[in-house]
């Protein structure tokens, strides 16, 4: 066992036992716009990011065309990938588009909450060029506040908002995209299949 197993092994072991319920947050979701597929798309736009419109699997394959590598954790769509085959985060350094479906969005940020469950791999979010997520309009809440109080926080392992793609900016002032995560994050607003929550049956050749 490495020193890094023994550590999280010894964090696992002594995690608090008390079984004390969380404080009841208060929800501010009087403000909530009319139409939270709108407000999602404009707040995303403004972080960097982008809503791509149309049938998935066309969109996905102009997404795809000059892609060398694709990996994808959704079977949605097929990747080149087998993602339970990875057995280091190092394995994915060569992906050019990742394809996940994430839990859900937030129309006040423009954020995207993705979790262990939806990415298989948490680096895959960030070794990859470009990050294309599938997401239900119906799975968009109003806010951040909205969104902590899903299942996710208290069923998943790990959980992570993305604000669009990475950003960072000079003393000038000149805003470079994608300077240490995924260089572009692309939306597609996709219903879930029936009967699947958390991946749908089938997948899409692209």
């Amino acid at each position: 066992m490495s020193s890094r197993d023994a550590i999280l092994a010894s964090i696992r072991l002594n995690l608090p036992k008390s079984d004390r319920p969380l404080p009841t947050a208060p929800k501010f979701g009087d403000d909530a716009p009319a139409d939270l597929v709108e407000a999602f798309g404009k707040a995303l736009t403004r972080m960097g990011g982008r809503i791509v419109a149309g049938d998935t699997p066309a969109s996905i394959r102009a997404l795809l065309e000059y892609s060398r590598l694709v990996c994808s954790a959704t079977l949605e769509i097929s990747g080149g990938v087998d993602l339970a085959t990875v057995v280091t985060p190092r394995a994915l350094a060569d992906v050019d588009h990742a394809v996940v479906r994430g839990s859900c969005g937030v129309a006040e940020t423009g954020s995207i909450l993705l979790t262990d469950q939806d990415l298989k791999v948490n680096a895959l979010a960030y070794l990859a060029q470009h990050l294309i997520v599938l997401l239900d309009p119906a799975d968009i809440v109003v806010n951040i506040h909205s969104a902590y109080a899903r299942p996710e926080f208290r069923e998943r392992r790990y959980a992570v908002f993305h604000s669009g793609p990475s950003a960072t900016a000079d003393i000038e002032g000149v805003l470079i995209l994608g300077a240490q995560g995924v260089r572009s994050l692309s939306v597609l607003l996709v219903p879930r299949n029936p009967g699947e929550p958390d991946q749908a049956q089938g997948a899409h050749p692209v």
